[in-house]
């Protein structure tokens, strides 16, 4: 695929996420902006020779500080960029391939697909934590 149709697919992704979780219609189009920057940000760090749990934190912490951005600036809580943000990298499809390999009875091949989809998963939620840390750090040092 090329990134034109990545960059499409990945809005639409987030964009269908919102409405699922019943983000505000007027944020859907920002959501989408948030998991298309999220999915490139990550495929041009995979592209650049890192593996996909650098990569995964990479997107995520600029998913985050864009989310919070324009958390701010819209005037809604950080939550509906965040989780539709998100969205294009929890990796599913890893996760898919990890049940496929055990019902075939490769169950080598599948403890190694399932623990990296966990360690995709955790660098998701260790990305967004930290993400929060530094934007409370930099709101303390502000009210100085």
């Amino acid at each position: 695929m090329s990134w034109v149709e990545h960059a499409v697919l990945s809005f639409i992704t987030a964009v269908a996420f919102g409405l699922i979780f019943n983000a505000p219609r007027q944020t859907l189009p920002q959501c989408g902006i948030v998991g298309m920057v999220g999915w490139l940000l990550y495929m041009s760090c995979t592209e650049m020779g890192l593996e996909a749990i650098p990569a995964t934190l990479v997107a995520v912490i600029i998913v985050a500080i864009i989310s919070q951005l324009f958390a701010k600036l819209y005037k809604t809580p950080i939550i509906v960029f965040s989780v539709a943000g998100i969205i294009p990298l929890v990796p599913g499809g890893i996760a898919y391939d990890a049940m496929r390999k055990v019902v075939e009875n490769e169950y080598d091949i599948a403890v190694q697909l399932g623990v990296k989809a966990f360690m995709i998963s955790g660098t998701i939620a260790i990305g967004l934590v930290l993400s929060e840390v530094v934007n409370q750090v930099i709101r303390r040092i502000e009210r100085l």
